[in-house]
């Protein structure tokens, strides 16, 4: 049974409390400007208090080794074995639903929860997030030792970055769901002599159905939180079911949400979690069932094919693989752009579907405010300078995190065999995680014009590796870059020149495949990060990825508007 809506002082505490973030986050998103509400310094969050560093590693400690229980209808058993990449075994059992049972539980709650109205949905989501962020210190460790990501990434991405970009689906549904009038509209259309006619119009948003949220193993929060607050916010419940490899930081997640919605009157299945036993693959089998309406995935092409071909029945928002690239033509800060460069292709081992993997650079060399610089001296020069921003291994463990998972490894080795190596990969070694696997990043030099050259450039290469790919001119450059977008995707396009020309040329390239471009980046920002209420991750219009983080496209297909007419 559906349980009875809030009472209004819930209500009216939930407005007290979140309205006014809710009503910075829609301004925010028209202006594009900066803002957010939560913080990104480990020390904001208070020292010798229930949410310091110390809390939150205690609180972290504390679920290892234990069952995750969460109350949910039609547990079966139980499953888990999540290892970190940083080496030990997180020693978590989850449990396993029996999707038969679960699933006709989530849709019993749906009609309190679209009953509710789209400022509640909102105010409800907010309310979530808002105890998410107060245990920002307790997910970075769920995030560090389930992605492999150094834990100040792992803080400020998995933590204030994936809750804005939650707050960002939340601000864009109610955005959507209000542009009809809520309520009864009177409508009147005049008949002359005669007496008009008149009806009285009531206006609903309805959620599709059930939403699956299928997880990535290296950004479970920051490419989870879009999808799932989009959905629940629109009036869907969600199952979330997490990769394999990184469940906790989506279990503590439904866990939250669980306990909000309950405390505010609302059924809790409206959120719950299909944890796998190894090997079962339920993917698959949930992202064709009649009651899941909408899919949300991050992760291999493959499969994100797969959901889009044989889904038929969900509406599905796909963020794959792509090829980003870099266009080298002329800068004027050669010292700068490397040193950009360096950072982008160290960050989190290059394993984010933002990481540059291929630089094209004319085979006669740059201009630059140093000079002309030739192909190889652009090559040897950036290699100096990854090599030198990750010569000193602490820096280089905070920068690095760990390789994700062997598969990334084993592309990393393989990647020194295509080509002339200009920077050769290295083993770091983490003293607080003997077992960590870490490696600073391969550069590979290629010909761009040899046939066994493209093989390797015009696929994706997960991880820690680049290809220095030489081109005959910069024209060269930007049609091997509007054919890698056209046929491959890209999630992120960078550029350096110094000639407005080209700069056009560029841009025109990206506008016409659909490509976010970063130019002439030289100082704290790079081709890799994007802000919430102000970026679009991706396009949705490229190969890469069918949807943006976060447009209106992104939640508009969520719900549907249901009209009942009255004879007034």
């Amino acid at each position: 049974m559906a349980t009875a809506l809030p009472t209004t002082d819930r209500l009216d505490r939930l407005a007290e409390k979140h309205r006014s973030t809710l009503d910075q986050a829609l301004a925010t998103i028209r202006t594009r400007a900066y803002w957010s509400p939560y913080p990104e310094h480990p020390k904001a969050y208070g020292e010798g208090g229930s949410l310091d560093a110390a809390a939150g590693l205690a609180a972290h400690k504390a679920v290892l080794n234990t069952r995750f229980e969460l109350d949910q209808p039609g547990t079966d058993g139980w499953t888990g074995g999540e290892v970190s990449p940083f080496g030990p075994e997180l020693g978590i059992e989850y449990p396993h639903a029996d999707i038969d049972v679960l699933l006709p539980a989530m849709r019993a709650g749906t009609p309190a929860w679209r009953d509710a109205g789209a400022e509640t949905r909102a105010l409800v989501c907010l309310e979530i997030l808002s105890r998410i962020s107060a245990r920002t210190h307790e997910f970075a460790h769920a995030v560090m030792h389930t992605s492999g990501q150094a834990f100040m990434m792992a803080f400020q991405a998995g933590g204030p970055h994936a809750q804005d970009r939650g707050l960002e689906a939340v601000a864009y549904a109610y955005e959507e769901q209000t542009r009809t009038p809520a309520g009864r509209a009177g409508w009147s259309k005049p008949q002359g002599k005669r007496d008009p006619l008149e009806l009285s119009k009531e206006f609903t948003p309805v959620g599709r159905g059930i939403a699956l949220v299928i997880g990535c193993n290296t950004f479970p929060t920051w490419n989870g939180y879009p999808g799932l607050f989009a959905s629940l916010a629109t009036g869907n419940p969600v199952l979330v079911k997490p990769h394999p490899r990184a469940v906790l930081p989506l279990a503590l997640t439904v866990s939250v949400a669980r306990e909000v919605l309950a405390e505010n009157g609302f059924d809790p299945n409206l959120v719950a979690l299909a944890v796998e036993r190894p090997g079962e693959g339920i993917a698959k089998t949930l992202a064709v069932r009649p009651e899941v309406r909408i899919i949300d995935y991050t992760g291999s092409t493959e499969f994100g094919d797969w959901l889009e071909e044989n889904a038929r029945q969900a509406q599905v928002y796909t963020e794959k693989a792509g090829v980003n690239t870099v266009v080298v033509d002329s800068t004027d800060n050669y010292k700068g752009m490397l040193a950009n460069l360096a950072f982008s292709l160290s960050l989190y081992s290059g394993q984010m579907c933002t990481t540059p993997q291929n630089l094209l650079i004319p085979r006669d060399g740059i201009t630059t405010d140093q000079g002309p610089k030739s192909y190889d001296e652009v090559v040897a020069d950036l290699a100096a300078s990854v090599g030198g921003l990750l010569g000193d291994d602490a820096r280089a463990n905070g920068l690095l995190g760990a390789l994700v998972n062997p598969d990334v490894k084993a592309r990393l080795e393989a990647a020194a065999g295509l080509g002339e190596v200009a920077l050769a990969s290295r083993e770091v070694v983490n003293p607080d995680f003997p077992d960590a696997v870490v490696r600073t990043p391969v550069i590979v030099k290629l010909d761009g014009t040899k046939p066994d050259a493209q093989a390797a450039y015009f696929s994706e290469c997960f991880g820690p590796v680049s290809f220095a790919v030489s081109v005959d001119s910069t024209a060269d450059a930007l049609e091997l870059l509007r054919r890698t977008v056209r046929e491959k995707g890209a999630m992120t396009v960078g550029a350096y020149t110094t000639a407005a020309e080209t700069e056009r040329a560029v841009e025109e390239v990206c506008l016409e495949e659909s490509a976010q471009l970063s130019l002439n980046l030289t100082g704290g920002v790079y081709v890799n990060q994007t802000a919430a209420f102000s970026d679009f991750h991706g396009s949705g219009g490229n190969p890469a990825a069918n949807a943006a983080l976060c447009d209106g496209a992104f939640v508009s297909n969520r719900f549907r508007v249901v009209e009942v007419r009255r004879q007034a």
